[in-house]
């Protein structure tokens, strides 16, 4: 039930984007696609509410609960930086704005954009690991390794983002 509802949550947060955005561009109906945006939130609302009551009802902590947490870190901090590329893709292409802004490709400021992309994914990894060890305290003495190994996981890709974020600033691209 909880990856078939991470699997809803993921649709609905494109469909959501989708219809935002063609009521925000297509039919010149900005408050309406903006509420639509804005109703993102509650979809993770809800996972984490029917997790929680999952986990409540006695269901023995697994790698899917696990996965629901991770999906809503990423969420949080991946979500806005998602929405606002296509808002300015979607209005450069379909209501004359301007282009999206491409990221640096040399020097500090390209080492600059790495870091706040690895910031998103560090932001992410944290609340992940955050509603994780949160489920592990709800559950208790219950079997917790594999909520465990989901907070491995993303201590992993925190290294992975401070790494690639480094080597930008260690190793910065050149110009030609």
């Amino acid at each position: 039930m909880i990856v078939g509802l991470i699997v809803a949550c993921e649709v609905a947060f494109w469909v959501l984007l989708a219809a935002g955005l063609t009521f925000r561009y297509g039919l010149r109906m900005p408050r309406v696609g903006l509420a639509l945006l804005l109703c993102e939130p509650l979809l993770e609302l809800v996972l984490f509410t029917v997790t929680a009551i999952d986990l409540r009802n006695g269901a023995e902590p697994d790698w899917k609960h696990g996965l629901a947490a991770v999906y809503i870190g990423f969420t949080v901090g991946l979500g806005h930086s998602t929405i606002k590329w296509a808002d300015a893709w979607v209005a450069h292409r379909f209501a004359g704005g301007p282009p999206p802004v491409r990221p640096p490709r040399y020097g500090t400021a390209r080492a600059v954009h790495e870091w706040k992309v690895a910031g998103r994914w560090i932001l992410a990894a944290v609340v992940a690991v955050a509603l994780l060890q949160a489920a592990v305290w709800y559950v208790g003495d219950g079997q917790t390794d594999s909520l465990r190994a989901w907070q491995q996981r993303m201590l992993w890709l925190i290294g992975i983002n401070v790494v690639i974020a480094g080597s930008y600033t260690l190793f910065p691209k050149r110009g030609r």
